[in-house]
């Protein structure tokens, strides 16, 4: 591994774009994972051009590159383990092109997601991917982990609005994958390819994305039940029946007692609540889709049904889903939300039995998990609550994350449905793919063939979260 030359990178980007102060090496260290390890530099590019000249560098010494938007992942990715430098990418942040007539957009990847919903808005449409991040989440980001959120039952996932990409690849080449065109049958979808990769084959410099109109209607449903099966019953019905609901939400126990606590909302004690929305441009085909959403709740006992079109209700209803991560902290004294085993997804007809196999793994281990999440696209999303300042505690989690990504496989579920991988999900992660892992690494050299491209991830992270990494926790014996 050569010598990193900091003069010719702040001759290349600017004095004031390299950051060497421990300070900010210590920020720049960790995302919103449990981990951390310091890079050696950071870099904020404002051109295409220093982006090559960087990689072409640090291609040539051996020095890992690892891109970065908000640091909002909840995984590890882009915690540089290796060292190397942290490529913060969040001063390339314009949209370049708003083509409303053939439906796309261009923006560089710095851009912040709901910055380029305001963008949108004014011409009636948005781009669907909606993470709880959306304040802060970049485009890039978004697009390396394939993010999603509440509304990916019926809008999908970052790849599903991903019509073609510009990226550096390690060598310094720029080049340019898949078409402005919604369809495209010209060989491989290379764009495709870049999404979920999380900065291990290039790095982003601009994406061209779809976007979609904005529903002039939209209705908020909720319903509780005291029983998770009824509640798991009526996620797998609707979801059967052809209902397409643009919202499927569902929060347990834990997660209703950590919204009231935090934020005093006084709902129900339940076992479990369902939120479910429909939206469109034709009232009477949101009131068909609300209409038959509420009717199958009702069949499964949910009780305490409330509907509204309005949007001061329906901020009401969705303020506890909306606020619930941070709410999780307001669990237990002396407890601290930790993502780990935080966004598996399973079939529908498995996510109350998986929401059960939580709280049963949870109990066996001395810690306290939640279930929550997006039950209309599969994905539960966990928190694991725990004194993060006991060793024994964490021993305790490794174990819980281990059984329940093995129920997960077992019931045909994959380890992630919207966050990533990372570091914390990559020993679930090889099992799930070991049949593969071969043929990944094999993409990844074509891309990366001296390995500077967010080393020591997905395929080659770490097989134990734990002791092979740092965490951001003091802990105790």
């Amino acid at each position: 591994m050569g010598k990193l030359d900091t003069s010719f990178i702040r001759r290349l980007v600017g004095e004031n774009n390299v950051l060497d102060d421990p300070a900010d090496l210590y920020i720049y260290g960790s995302d919103s994972s449990v981990h951390e390890a310091l890079p050696w530099l950071v870099v904020r590019p404002q051109t295409v051009e220093q982006i090559q000249d960087l990689l072409r560098h640090a291609n040539e010494k051996g020095i890992p590159i690892i891109p970065r938007g908000s640091g909002s992942g909840m995984c590890g990715q882009s915690v540089p383990i290796k060292g190397g430098i942290i490529l913060d990418m969040k001063a390339m942040n314009r949209i370049l092109e708003v083509n409303v007539k053939d439906g796309y957009c261009r923006c560089e990847p710095g851009v912040v997601d709901d910055d380029l919903n305001l963008a949108l808005k004014p011409h009636g449409f948005f781009y669907p991917p909606t993470p709880a991040s959306s304040r802060i989440a970049t485009i890039g980001g978004e697009i390396a982990n394939n993010a999603s959120g509440v509304r990916s039952v019926k809008y999908g996932a970052a790849q599903d609005s991903v019509l073609g990409l510009k990226v550096v690849l390690a060598n310094g080449d720029l080049v340019s994958f898949g078409a402005t065109t919604r369809v495209s049958a010209t060989g491989y979808p290379m764009e495709k390819l870049l999404v979920g990769s999380e900065g291990t084959l290039a790095v982003i410099v601009e994406a061209t994305l779809r976007f979609v109109p904005i529903p002039k209607f939209r209705c908020l449903g909720v319903a509780n039940f005291n029983d998770l099966d009824d509640a798991g019953n009526a996620i797998s019905e609707i979801m059967a029946s052809g209902c397409q609901p643009s919202m499927l939400e569902l929060m347990d126990h834990v997660a209703i007692t950590a919204v009231n606590k935090a934020m005093d909302l006084g709902l129900p004690d339940v076992a479990a609540i369902l939120l479910f929305e429909a939206d469109g441009m034709v009232k009477e085909a949101v009131d068909y889709e609300i209409d038959k959403a509420k009717i199958i709740c009702e069949k499964h006992h949910g009780a305490g049904v409330e509907l509204s079109y309005k949007e001061k209700d329906r901020t009401r209803i969705f303020s506890g889903r909306k606020k619930l991560f941070p709410a999780l902290s307001k669990y237990k004294e002396f407890l601290s939300s930790t993502s780990l085993a935080d966004d598996m997804a399973v079939p529908f007809s498995r996510m109350a039995q998986t929401a059960r196999k939580i709280h049963e793994v949870a109990d066996k281990h001395g810690i306290v998990m939640t279930a929550y999440g997006h039950c209309g696209a599969g994905c539960m999303h966990t928190k694991i609550l725990m004194d993060t300042t006991k060793k024994e505690q964490w021993r305790a989690a490794e174990k819980a994350v281990a059984e329940i990504y093995e129920y997960v496989h077992a019931v045909g579920g994959t380890t992630s449905a919207e966050h990533g991988i990372g570091l914390s999900k990559a020993p679930a992660f090889k099992i799930e793919k070991q049949s593969t892992l071969a043929l990944m690494r094999e993409v990844k050299r074509a891309f990366d063939p001296n390995n500077i491209m967010n080393p020591g991830k997905l395929m080659d992270a770490p097989d134990n979260w734990v002791s092979a990494t740092r965490l951001r926790y003091s802990t105790t014996e």
